[in-house]
């Protein structure tokens, strides 16, 4: 699919299809609407009429033109109101254009949407994402493909001339995002850990990144008892996984973006019972999969900032060399921690992957996990969890996210809470009372990074979703590369 950017006037525009954004109850035709609605002899204004068009966020509305008209169809969306227009608007907007245009079998669409802000750049990349998001598919796993219609070829961007820079960057965004999708979507038979070391080593060989594969020797030089202890029950062995992208020049930052890589969770000896979900335990990983999205996608960005991507990544499985509940672990920072819970084994890779990623001097580290159920039942399905004793560090990903509209809140660190954490055995349990769950099991990592800013995003609820949703189709959503990849840029 080509974009291109155009100043090409509506009313000159030809192709199969033309949508045009409307703000709510300001569907009135005024200027050059009046005029391409003569041209079109009547059949934008019948078509605001008769579907009662009002211009209202998520609404879109479409029809034929005439088999001589240089336009085939007109598509209507809906913006909102003027005053709540946001980047996201713009973002899901094209999502709703760019499937009713493959609905309507068009292969080329001019899209006319209002520019941000008067920033013509974030609009561009917002309309590209979307319509890129939305028309991801992914059969792999299908005999056939159920995607038979007509493909979309070309999109024209009207109004926006000279953004290819801005186009070019959305499209390199995306590729991060739907190879997260894929990761994640993939079922554990197909990504283990070697997958996962393999689609670290392609990314560094194709874009120019350092590589570093630890084996588990390797991890047990290093200490790292907390990841081993998780890893030791399955027959496949574990990866731990260093990218590092280093750019021309002395770097402006350096930063290290980690993400929980359990590529299948079956609860341990606290095994998952029935109805729990266990089927779905392939998306353990989708902290992982957006670290490396963002690294494909950083890897072709090429910012002033150095980066390393960091996964220690395994399965939890059950078997004679199972961890049992009550078991004492020592992670690579020394603190022991007493596994009253085989099923809190996230946070358990993640503290030795915390205490590497802290040994770097880097200025900062995120890590990405879907850590708790406690943090879905707090914040839903669609919004991810923020915690962070760093205000400048919170801040920014706050924004990141907005840019990127995906959904962040931030939590407490209720210092308090980590009294539930404490063992008569061991410096620490590795999960403390029900109450505050995904608190406590933020302050259970902090106790990895010493000095360094450090922020924790519990990504359990939007990194899958049952139904086509915005600018996601139903499955794998990508959650968290878009925001990754906008806080490395600013």
């Amino acid at each position: 699919m080509e974009f291109r950017a155009t100043n090409t006037p509506r009313l000159d525009w030809s192709g199969d299809g033309l949508a045009i954004g409307f703000f709510e109850d300001a569907v009135e035709l005024t200027g050059d609407l009046t005029e391409l609605d003569q041209k079109f002899s009547g059949v934008l204004q019948e078509l605001i009429a008769e579907t009662e068009f009002k211009g209202k966020v998520n609404s879109s509305a479409a029809t034929r033109v005439g088999s001589n008209s240089p336009v085939r169809k007109l598509i209507l969306v809906g913006l909102g109101k003027a005053q709540e227009l946001e980047l996201n608007t713009l973002r899901l907007a094209a999502a709703s254009i760019a499937r009713l245009a493959k609905k309507e079998k068009c292969k080329t669409l001019g899209i006319s949407l209002p520019v941000w802000q008067n920033d013509p750049s974030l609009t561009t990349s917002a309309i590209v994402q979307g319509v890129e998001l939305a028309l991801y598919q992914d059969h792999r796993f299908k005999s056939e493909s159920e995607d038979k219609g007509l493909l979309l070829e070309q999109v024209d961007l009207i109004g926006l001339a000279g953004q290819e820079a801005a186009i070019d960057r959305a499209k390199k965004i995306t590729s991060g995002v739907n190879l997260a999708r894929e990761l994640v979507a993939a079922p554990a038979n197909a990504v283990t850990p070697l997958t996962m070391a393999e689609t670290a080593q392609n990314i560094a060989n194709e874009y120019g990144l350092i590589a570093e594969i630890l084996e588990k020797e390797d991890c047990e030089k290093l200490g790292m008892g907390a990841f081993l202890g998780v890893a030791q029950a399955s027959d496949l062995p574990p990866k731990f996984i260093h990218l590092t992208y280093k750019p021309e020049g002395t770097p402006r930052k350096k930063l290290a973006i980690i993400g929980k890589g359990l590529t299948f969770d079956s609860g341990g000896l606290n095994i998952k019972g029935a109805g729990s979900g266990i089927e779905m335990m392939k998306i353990d990983m989708g902290g992982a999969a957006a670290t490396l999205g963002a690294a494909k996608a950083i890897g072709q960005l090429k910012p002033d900032v150095e980066v390393h991507f960091i996964s220690a990544v395994t399965e939890n499985m059950i078997s004679g060399r199972a961890i049992h509940p009550g078991d004492v672990l020592k992670a690579s920072n020394g603190k022991t921690i007493e596994v009253n819970n085989t099923d809190a084994e996230g946070r358990l890779t993640l503290a030795d992957a915390l205490v590497f990623a802290d040994k770097l001097g880097v200025d900062a580290i995120v890590d990405l996990a879907t850590l708790t159920g406690a943090c879905v039942i707090a914040l839903g399905d669609d919004i991810a969890g923020l915690w962070s004793p760093d205000d400048n560090v919170a801040n920014q990903l706050l924004a990141a996210a907005q840019t990127a509209g995906e959904k962040l809140w931030r939590m407490p660190m209720e210092e308090k809470y980590f009294d539930g954490l404490k063992s008569i055995i061991a410096d620490m349990k590795n999960t403390g009372p029900r109450a505050g769950g995904s608190i406590t099991a933020a302050l259970f990592l902090k106790q990895f990074v010493k000095e360094t800013p450090w922020a924790h995003l519990d990504v359990a609820g939007p990194v899958w979703t049952e139904k086509e949703s915005g600018y996601n189709n139903a499955g794998a959503t990508g959650y968290g590369v878009r925001t990754l990849v906008n806080w490395v840029l600013s």
